[in-house]
């Protein structure tokens, strides 16, 4: 059973890490084609004409190096060993890679291992690695830019909505509705009485979704460890931040990263252990 197991966890590990290559696609791309598309979107609107542009999606143009174009071949693009083959270099100007390249590669094949060795090789597994790696997406875009793609955190929901009512999880299906339901209210009203009391946003409404969608997932009973945690954690680098004077114009910090590095918590340690850790 335990051959079995780490055979199990080993082959979703190794997914993940394939994974977490197209990950960084979609985290660096998916911005861009919204960008472009609200562009086009107001260019329509405007009566003008929007300019022609290079066709851009999660599949082509094929990767390349952003400072001499390098167009990167199939044996730089092996998640992480190329990195290091590399020594994190491009092989043709040695321009630096970044090195959340690889970290992100890691990151999704180790909650892939994890979803596996604690599941099997199961459809419950499988769902749960859909969830890590949607969620890992949206914290590094929100960080990256501030948003949070419908993309991503719409069939996230849905996805919570019907894992639940096939029995992919263990949550009941009311539980599931309510927990969406109580997870985008509460944050909308956080937020306009945040905007009423002070005139200003205080979060984005992609945050109600995101939180919703972790109430699908995780039902209604979770709602208050995650949102503790992500609000005690979300203070802590913030106030960090602002001694070292790294805040962003404007003086933010993006919720969702945090709102997703709880859900990944509650993922895998479950929500009670987080009213633990905040010391609840």
């Amino acid at each position: 059973m335990q051959v079995s197991q780490w055979f199990d966890a080993t082959v979703f590990g190794v997914l993940g890490l394939l994974i977490g290559s197209f990950l960084n696609v979609v985290i660096y791309r998916l911005p861009l084609m919204l960008e472009a598309q609200w562009k086009a979107e107001c260019a329509e609107l405007s009566g003008t004409e929007s300019p022609a542009t290079e066709k851009f999606n999660l599949m082509v143009p094929r990767s390349r190096c952003s400072k001499c174009n390098h167009q990167i071949r199939w044996h730089e693009n092996i998640p992480v060993v190329s990195y290091f083959f590399l020594r994190g270099k491009c092989s043709v100007c040695a321009t630096p890679i970044s090195l959340r390249y690889p970290l992100v590669e890691l990151a999704t094949g180790a909650l892939f291992f994890y979803c596996a060795w604690t599941s099997g090789a199961s459809l419950g597994a499988l769902v749960w690695s859909g969830f890590a790696a949607s969620v890992l997406a949206l914290g590094l875009i929100d960080w990256d830019t501030t948003l949070l793609p419908d993309d991503i955190t719409l069939p996230l929901l849905w996805a919570g909505l019907i894992a639940a009512a096939l029995q992919w999880t263990t949550v009941a299906l009311s539980a599931a509705v309510w927990g969406a339901v109580a997870g985008y209210v509460s944050l909308w009203l956080v937020y306009w009485a945040f905007k009423l009391i002070t005139g200003k946003e205080g979060m984005g409404f992609g945050d109600f979704k995101l939180f919703a969608a972790l109430g699908a997932w995780f039902g209604w009973q979770a709602l208050v460890p995650i949102i503790l945690m992500a609000s005690v954690i979300g203070a802590i680098v913030g106030i960090a931040m602002k001694f070292s004077s790294g805040l962003r114009e404007g003086g933010y910090v993006p919720f969702g990263p945090f709102l997703a590095g709880a859900g990944l918590t509650a993922m895998i340690f479950g929500p009670s252990s987080i009213l633990h850790f905040v010391g609840l």
